[in-house]
């Protein structure tokens, strides 16, 4: 059988035996709107449970427009480009651009021109979150879970903000998109730690597919609420990236409607657990480095049976990465059971430890193999996974252990599928 997993920007073919018991879990492939920027500019005019854009505009309105990072496939031309054409009709309007950095690194010159195109970064002012200058954020409240909420300062000055971005099955947040483009994304580091400490991630309902009773999800709508008036614009995409859906209007409404659209073609129940699970990250831009790639290996850890091991393909040509702390918390420990036990600590709470919690999780239940030509085997094993130089040889490694009757799964688009046992 051969399969072309989702790897970097040119994918990883792979060849394995017809003989064997092989499943491919993929999500059913949703078509491209015929015209995605008529969609979107109707989706404006006619947005759910809301005015349309232009109507909440008027002269001296202050609008930031909220757009996703590197790290996110977003359609940031199409998007931003409907929306300023709306807001440029009024005059008077300001307009800025924010980009949703969350704790991550800045975005480069050449990144933002790539992610937005030549005009908009010329011509439009951006801000990129700091989340850790808290001389930048504005205290904004309390959430009902106890956590400091503080936001870019200079978002929460504009009088109306257009959250723009993509909807897709999240590892702990149920789905990405909606208030998501507020907390993490414009959100300060304090707010961004709490949202996302041990007893939050460690919650069993902050998972794939849930919202309602998920406690990062509703302190994420909850800090979004916090921010003042918002107009949220939404798409959904296929393997191809190409938009398959438009989302636009009241916050509530209309990320509830995108999330049901993604659930009907990304959920998928499968009859058993399977000894081996081989996962990606979904390609080019998810699959840049190991953080990044924790997505797909939480992706394939409902279906590996106990004592079983996942196989991700991951391009990481970001690395680990270097920058953040989620690499260093990985080389302080021995076992992912230390790592576990030191994340679960009472009163610990560290950058970038939601990832290595995840992590940490699933190598409780399976032993975790990484494919990658952006990493090195001793940078793997750092991380305490172990090295893959050729999936089809770890396939065979771990059938001459399991026996050739072993049950295996492939994902050859990781997280853009979310498998669950029937």
């Amino acid at each position: 059988m051969r399969l072309n997993l989702a790897y970097g920007k040119t994918g990883l073919p792979i060849e394995l035996d017809d003989s064997l018991d092989i499943t491919v879990v993929e999500p059913s492939f949703v078509p491209a709107l015929p015209d995605p920027a008529a969609a979107v500019r109707a989706a404006l005019e006619a947005p759910l449970g809301s005015p349309p854009l232009r109507s909440l505009l008027r002269p001296g309105l202050r609008v930031g427009v909220v757009f996703s990072d590197i790290t996110r496939p977003a359609p940031n031309p199409l998007l931003l480009g409907a929306v300023l054409e709306v807001l440029d009709s009024v005059p008077g309007v300001e307009a800025t651009l924010f980009n949703a950095l969350g704790t991550h690194r800045p975005n480069t010159e050449a990144e933002l021109r790539g992610m937005l195109g030549d005009a908009v970064f010329e011509r439009r002012r951006i801000v990129q979150n700091d989340a850790f200058d808290p001389a930048t954020q504005v205290r904004v409240g309390l959430t009902s879970r106890g956590h400091e909420a503080w936001l870019n300062a200079e978002l929460m000055r504009c009088d109306l903000k257009v959250l723009t971005g993509f909807i897709e099955p999240h590892l702990f947040a149920g789905f990405s998109g909606g208030g998501k483009a507020i907390l993490p994304g414009m959100a300060g580091q304090r707010t961004v730690l709490g949202n996302h400490d041990a007893g939050m991630i460690g919650n069993p309902q902050a998972i794939w597919g849930v919202t309602r009773g998920n406690p990062v999800w509703e302190e994420v709508r909850e800090v979004a609420g916090q921010a003042g008036r918002l107009f949220l614009l939404n798409v959904t995409l296929n393997r191809d990236k190409a938009v398959t859906g438009v989302f636009a209007g009241d916050l509530d409404r209309a990320h509830a409607e995108g999330c049901a659209f993604v659930r009907r073609s990304a959920m998928v129940a499968v009859p058993r657990p399977f000894d081996i699970v081989v996962t990606t990250n979904s390609g080019y831009p998810l699959d840049l480095n190991l953080y990044q790639s924790i997505k797909g290996l939480r992706a394939a850890e409902p279906i590996v049976r106990p004592g079983g091991a996942v196989i991700i393909a991951t391009s990481c040509w970001d690395g680990i990465p270097e920058h953040g702390l989620y690499g260093a918390l990985l080389r302080r420990s021995k076992s992912p059971r230390e790592l576990l036990d030191r994340i679960t600590a009472p009163g610990f709470l560290e950058q970038d430890q939601w990832q290595a919690h995840i992590q940490a999780l699933v190598q409780q239940k399976a032993e975790v193999y990484v494919r990658s030509d952006g990493l090195t085997d001793d940078q793997i094993r750092s991380a305490l996974l172990r090295p893959c130089r050729r999936v089809e040889d770890t396939v065979e490694a771990l059938l001459g252990r399991y026996g050739r009757g072993a049950s295996i799964c492939v994902m050859p688009e990781g997280p853009q599928t979310i498998p669950y046992i029937a």
